[in-house]
């Protein structure tokens, strides 16, 4: 029996009938169309498919759509605003963060969180806040040094 949730994805509603087993990675991918959000592990150990769920970064492999019913859900598409890119994807750019890419919108995601909660954080930190993130292409360094670089930039703007 299929049961109807609704999902604030990006800003944006939805209203969905799936099956109770499914994943909220299933759903955003094959339901919404919104294939920014990576398949990988399908256990939870790769960080692929993180988005963040109610400001909190989580695997969306590992959440139940059901469990997400009437939440509000950040995905890669939506990190952009405008037009234009986020700082921290511009940063992944400049730094050539990006390797094969397949990693890359759960690391942005991730950075993103990270400085949004902590926006001057140390190399250590910003390696834990990514820790969840597997990435096979590169050692880290790149992606570490954009991030460093949004939270130098952050820390040069005025308060508004």
């Amino acid at each position: 029996m299929k049961h109807l949730i609704k999902l604030t994805v990006n800003g944006e509603e939805y209203e969905v009938a799936i099956e109770p087993n499914r994943s909220l990675l299933d759903v955003l991918r094959d339901d919404l169309e919104l294939t920014g959000t990576k398949k990988g592990c399908e256990t939870g150990d790769c960080g692929a498919c993180t988005v963040v769920l109610d400001g909190k970064t989580v695997n969306a492999c590992l959440i139940l759509a059901v469990s997400a019913n009437g939440k509000s859900i950040l995905t890669i598409e939506g990190v952009a605003q405008g037009g234009k890119l986020h700082p921290v994807q511009e940063a992944f750019i400049e730094h050539g963060a990006i390797q094969c890419g397949y990693c890359t919108p759960g690391m942005i995601l991730s950075a993103k969180s990270l400085l949004e909660e902590n926006p001057r954080p140390t190399e250590w930190e910003v390696r834990e806040a990514i820790a969840g993130n597997l990435c096979r292409c590169t050692g880290y360094v790149k992606i570490v040094k954009a991030i460093l670089a949004v939270a130098e930039e952050m820390a040069k703007a005025p308060v508004a």
